[in-house]
């Protein structure tokens, strides 16, 4: 099949376009979603936001009563031949008292906001994931495995940080700087000036800072999840990189996108963390101008203004003060650092957001498989419980082309049962992956209740491609696709796809024991059905030999298995299934001959009775088919039984004698 175009750069060695230049906005709705998911825990934020400013006010009464403990009892004190301590211990307790309601506020938040953070991720990566298994094939067949995963992995985590500790610091900081700030106004508004324009200079600064290591903090969280496609896309083709030698390339362009997220992580931690010691430093800076400006004043005499009416400053007033100024200082600090961590989490969530807005799957489909029971004059009647017999439930308006003599029509009720019997017919079909290129021309082709119908031809002659055009995994561009005479395109998608079995050439395993990956084909099947399927499927004898049987668990997708044991398990998970119309896409080439004949009389049990659709580049596989279709370029070029083909003497018949040889 011709491989779906991919974009630039989502090759082994491919770059991704450029990253966006430092100091990149992040998008303004995306703080307003990601605040819809903190909607549901309001009532928890409620509780944070209180235990927050429990803490905070008692962060400032414990500066403030610095003011009171020296200006009310250690200076008078000083001059009491015998001093009473009974003042000074009294409001000791007091403010032990307020300390404790502060640790406990903020033990609590603490909690509180990591149980919110939780929840909220787990919330989004449910989302996630469940959107991904809407979003179409094509979607994946555009991105490395890797680069989605980090959606759910490194994006995820950065959100979970901010939720967690930024947030919650932010706040924290804002609602500390507010009380402190009224604090000082509230001993002294000449110092208050000082250290609120000290600060102003302070946010201009972190804020040019935290500007430019926003965009790049944004790209290290692209860079991250190329690179954790690239490991990915390594990680499974191991085997081919070793074959061919490519470990030295594949170290080389792993160097080149590592050095990639390296300049970008570096130039963002480098301005990251060089914010912190400037802050610090000037808050030293603000403490000692603080000090000096307090104590002239305090010496000098100069009238104080302040909300709390102290006329002149006191060494308790200028020690509180300076506290306070250092309390003041210190949510700058933090709030300058915590953006680049709010800066790198709403690029993840940017991320996360885009992957949710990919456009699903449509499927406009509204005839429904259901099961049937048949009673002796052939009359259906739809029944809940699985008979082994099934039918389109067609709803009136729906058009059906064929004549169907068990047709069941109920227009009163207003649908109508057709037998569901497997005959497919393809009309005039035309289909591109993109619109540039068009990889399937005019393909016409009938294949009836009970017949083999085999596709050969060389490769991305289109063989796949049709077999992903009747499971719809692609819509096509033009012509028409019938299943007993019902458009496809008017099936529901889930419905058309029950009724389609598939086997692979790539089998796909899962973690789990023989029997669950053999009962992924129908999760209601009983262990009796699971053997079964197996033995139908000519795989029960070697599963017997496993050390468990049938409870023995795979890892690593059955990596402990022969490629022809874990296609015999594929098999007897289509078996399982029991579909009316199997698609056997390549699924014996990469076994070995005596394997394949073990594999082959599976198959053989598996086709009797049913439609099927048969790749397959070894010919003496498909000899017995009912019909033949020869593919080249995207067109059929021939068509007919075996025998007919090698008395033609075209095409066929040199893939045969091995005239031709194919790709």
């Amino acid at each position: 099949m011709a491989e779906p175009m991919r974009g630039p750069g989502h090759g082994p060695g491919g770059r991704r376009g450029m990253a966006p230049p430092p100091g990149m906005k992040i998008e303004k709705g995306t703080i307003k979603r990601l605040l819809t998911y903190l909607g549901d825990y309001k009532f928890r934020l409620l509780f944070v936001m209180i235990c927050i400013l429990v803490s905070a006010v008692a962060s400032v009464a414990s500066s403030l009563f610095i003011q009171s403990l020296i200006d009310d009892h250690i200076l008078p004190m000083l001059t009491q031949a015998n001093p009473q301590f009974n003042g000074l211990l009294k409001a000791i307790g007091n403010v032990c008292i307020i300390f404790g309601a502060g640790i406990f506020a903020n033990f609590f938040s603490t909690i509180t906001m990591a149980v919110v953070a939780q929840s909220t991720l787990k919330d989004i990566r449910d989302e996630m994931f469940a959107h991904m298994q809407n979003l179409p094939v094509r979607y994946f067949d555009t991105r490395t495995h890797g680069e989605v995963m980090s959606h759910c992995t490194n994006d995820a985590d950065t959100l979970r940080q901010m939720l967690a500790q930024s947030l919650p610091n932010l706040f924290s900081s804002i609602v500390s700087m507010i009380a402190v700030l009224c604090s000082m106004l509230h001993l002294s508004v000449w110092l208050t000036l000082v250290v609120v324009g000290f600060a102003v200079l302070m946010v201009i600064l972190a804020g040019k800072i935290a500007g430019k290591s926003g965009g790049f903090f944004m790209k290290q969280q692209k860079n991250l999840g190329e690179l954790n496609g690239y490991i990915e896309e390594m990680i499974n083709g191991q085997k081919v990189v070793k074959v061919f030698c490519h470990e030295e390339a594949a170290k080389k362009d792993f160097d080149e996108k590592n050095r990639q997220l390296c300049e970008a992580s570096t130039s963002a931690n480098t301005m990251a963390n060089i914010l912190m010691p400037i802050m610090g430093n000037l808050g030293y800076v603000l403490y000692v101008a603080v000090a000096v400006i307090g104590g002239v004043m305090g010496i000098t005499g100069v009238a104080n203004l302040s909300i709390g009416g102290e006329p002149v400053l006191t060494l308790g007033t200028i020690a509180s003060f300076l506290t306070l100024s250092r309390n003041f200082v210190n949510p700058i600090t933090q709030i300058s650092n915590q953006l680049n961590a709010v800066v790198m989490a709403m690029a993840g969530a940017a991320r996360i957001f885009k992957l949710l807005d990919e456009k699903p799957e449509e499927d406009h489909g509204s005839v429904t498989l259901v099961n049937v029971c048949v009673d002796e004059g052939g009359e259906m009647t739809e029944c809940p419980q699985r008979t082994g017999h099934w039918a389109w439930k067609v709803p009136n308006g729906v058009t059906v082309r064929q004549n169907h003599e068990n047709r069941d029509v109920n227009a009163a009720e207003g649908f109508e049962l057709v037998p569901m019997e497997g005959r497919i017919t393809m009309y005039q079909v035309d289909f591109g992956y993109t619109e540039e290129k068009e990889v399937l021309h005019d393909i016409t082709l009938y294949a009836e209740p009970g017949q083999k119908v085999a596709l050969v031809g060389a490769t991305g002659a289109g063989k796949t491609t049709i077999t992903n055009l009747i499971n719809r995994f692609y819509d096509i561009d033009d012509g028409k696709i019938r299943y007993d005479g019902i458009n496809i395109n008017n099936i529901r998608k889930a419905d058309l796809r029950n009724s389609l079995g598939i086997v692979l050439q790539d089998v796909n395993l899962f973690t789990g024991t023989v029997m669950e990956n053999i009962r992924y084909g129908k999760l209601d099947a009983t262990d009796e059905e699971c053997i079964a399927a197996a033995k139908l499927a000519n795989a029960d004898g070697f599963i017997r030999m496993l050390p468990d049987g049938y409870d023995t668990v795979l890892e690593g997708d059955g990596s402990g298995l022969s490629q022809g044991q874990r296609q015999l398990i594929s098999i007897a998970r289509a078996a399982v299934a029991d579909p009316p119309v199997m698609i056997l896409d390549e699924a014996t080439s990469s076994i070995d001959t005596r394997t394949e004949a073990i594999v082959q009389r599976g198959m053989d049990n598996l086709m009797h009775g049913r439609t099927v659709f048969v790749i397959a580049h070894r010919l003496s596989t498909i000899q017995n088919s009912d019909v033949i279709m020869v593919m080249d370029q995207g067109r059929i070029i021939e068509r007919g039984d075996h025998e007919h083909l090698m008395e033609e003497k075209g095409r066929y018949y040199q893939l045969y004698t091995g005239a031709f040889e194919l790709d």
